[in-house]
């Protein structure tokens, strides 16, 4: 499965080239570059096709890598929010789990636009070891020391997009790009059709491409990094409020 799904969107990259810089493209933030948002036109009443998030929904996680480590993820949306630029954010909480030993406890902010847009505004995030808090590289918010928000699934996804989705430099530069809208995955949480496949990259890491597909209704089912790496999160369950 994952060599065709692969080798069709390289092709569909090729294809998508001239497409991305379109119209629907200049609508997105892009790179370094600032974007303005306007609060009044945003909420925390989450509702994207392929990832509505209301409190309570719950997605749990296993993550394996080349060194056969396997992770527990669970992310949970909770009932709190966060201001964040004068945008109300909806607190989502990862917590990320070896052995039944914690490693990482991250609040992340998300919101959408009215046009339907899922936009990342941040997080607040813990490495733990031997079950101490080690460091919280990785943490930043919007409008903070330079950084910007992004976006993590545009309202109207389309082959070719590509888009921020968050900005703080030399700690978080990454972005994504559409690479198909009709994506299959098998996880152990069942079979998903027709999902939104997309293409992660960043600035600090340029040798390591991930790609995530999500399915409608549910969020994101399926992550695998292709090239740098041989990480992969797979969904196990996932519950609604």
């Amino acid at each position: 499965m994952r060599t065709t799904l692969i080798t069709i969107a390289s092709a569909l990259l090729a294809v998508c080239a001239a497409c991305g810089g379109g119209e629907s493209q200049g609508r997105l933030p892009q790179g370094s570059k600032p974007f303005e948002v306007d609060p009044t036109h945003f909420t925390t009443v989450i509702d994207h096709p392929y990832w509505p998030m209301k409190p309570s929904n719950r997605w749990i996680y296993r993550e394996s890598d080349a060194e056969g480590a396997v992770s527990r993820v669970v992310v949970t949306v909770t009932n709190r929010t966060k201001t964040i630029m004068g945008i109300e954010a909806r607190v989502v909480h990862d917590h990320v789990t070896e052995g039944g030993e914690i490693k990482e406890d991250t609040f992340d902010w998300y919101a959408q636009d009215d046009r339907g847009n899922l936009w990342y505004l941040g997080e607040d995030t813990t490495e733990y070891e031997d079950g101490k808090p080690k460091t919280k590289e990785g943490s930043w918010e919007a409008g903070v020391d330079g950084a910007l928000p992004g976006i993590i699934l545009p309202a109207h996804p389309q082959l070719g997009q590509t888009y921020r989705e968050e900005y703080y430099k030399g700690h978080a530069e990454d972005g994504a790009q559409i690479i198909y809208v009709d994506a299959l995955a098998r996880v152990p949480a069942g079979r998903f059709d027709r999902g939104l496949q997309t293409r992660n990259f960043s600035g600090i890491e340029p040798d390591v491409i991930e790609e995530k597909i999500y399915a409608k209704g549910v969020g994101g089912v399926l992550e695998i990094t292709v090239s740098g790496g041989s990480d992969r999160a797979e969904l196990l369950s996932y519950s609604t409020a």
